[in-house]
């Protein structure tokens, strides 16, 4: 995504395209991602985008996720990532390297689905698969 059609979809979402915003935004779309804050804030730094405060990375990548332009993925009580893709799917996550990668929805069989309590509706379902290389000790 270029730097105009940027701003024009955060515009669509009431964001104020602030230079920042639209820096983190390149890189969270540039193609499908899931990066914490830390990394959005190293690659800022990498890229020589300009440098942005670590409230404002936080602030932005909770703005988009409020607006639903990424998903918020907490791995976690101590690691969130913010993924760039919002169609429906699932994740796998190695505990050792960090790593993510997408699943599609339509692996997961639909029987794991449990009968939900009187008076409620599902507002969405978040699998992820913990994994680790069968020699590791941890």
């Amino acid at each position: 995504m270029d730097k105009h059609e940027i701003i024009k979809l955060l515009k669509s979402q009431q964001i104020n395209p602030t230079r920042q915003r639209v820096d983190i935004a390149q890189l969270l779309f540039e193609r499908p991602r899931h990066l914490c804050a830390d990394q959005v804030m190293n690659e800022l730094s990498d890229r020589g985008l300009g440098k942005a405060s670590k409230a404002t990375v936080y602030n932005t990548l909770n703005l988009f996720s409020e607006q639903g332009l990424v998903r918020e993925l907490c791995i976690d009580s101590g690691k969130v990532y913010y993924d760039s893709n919002t169609a429906e799917h699932h994740h796998i996550y190695n505990v050792d390297t960090g790593e993510l990668w997408d699943i599609e929805a339509r692996r997961c069989p639909s029987e794991m689905v449990p009968n939900l309590p009187a008076g409620t509706t599902s507002v969405g379902v978040d699998v992820i698969y913990r994994v680790k290389p069968q020699n590791s000790y941890k």
